[in-house]
């Protein structure tokens, strides 16, 4: 058997569209009004939680069998506040900006309910391998929200992204003007209304046709 068979596949494909956390599930909304002001911290927390979420699911798939459950919260909330330790210390070594942009939601990534929603629906009743695709796909589904919503709200709200201005001086001159609500949090909330609008339309598109 190969390592992608057609249940993998969609264990790791589903989350990006039909079965996404946060459009679909309506998990991790908080963090993603909290981190989206600008692109770059939107793709640094979106890298964080995959990491943490396909990592703390390989452990709790290999322990699932030891935990006794009268504890298993604790020991997966042990293992999660290990791997967002180490990821905090990572982007203080190396993105250290991109860390204080963050603040304190880097620490709050234990508290995100994809991570213990993974962990108890998944992690805990089926393998390793299939645990880590887990956590890949809602990672990555949970990261491509953040990043849809940080691009939007960069590019109108200061008119640059990451860092770089791509509206054209012209345009300025002209008299537009960058829409300064788009960086205030409430402006996250209708971007992901938004989204969620889209993708429902889209999918009962999908399945009338």
């Amino acid at each position: 058997m190969g390592l992608l068979t057609n249940k993998h596949k969609e264990i790791l494909l589903g989350p990006l569209s039909r079965n996404n956390p946060v459009v679909i599930q309506m998990l991790g909304i908080c963090s993603a009004l909290a981190v989206t002001s600008k692109l770059e911290p939107s793709i640094v927390m979106a890298v964080s939680v995959t990491v943490v979420v396909a990592f703390a699911n390989v452990i709790i798939s290999l322990l699932r069998h030891t935990i006794p459950n009268r504890i298993r919260i604790i020991v997966q909330l042990v293992v999660v506040a290990a791997l967002v330790t180490i990821v905090s210390e990572v982007l203080k070594a190396f993105a250290y900006d991109v860390n204080k942009q963050l603040s304190v939601f880097v620490g709050l990534i234990i508290t995100n309910c994809i991570l213990m929603g993974r962990l108890e629906a998944f992690a805990l009743g089926n393998g390793p391998w299939a645990s880590f695709l887990d956590g890949i796909g809602n990672g990555v589904g949970y990261g491509l929200i953040l990043v849809i919503i940080g691009f939007f709200r960069e590019l109108f709200g200061s008119g640059t992204l990451l860092g770089y201005p791509v509206i054209p001086k012209i345009c300025y001159d002209w008299g537009y003007t960058d829409n300064g609500l788009m960086i205030l949090p409430p402006m996250a909330l209708i971007v992901v209304a938004v989204i969620i609008w889209v993708h429902r339309a889209r999918n009962r598109e999908l399945q009338e046709n």
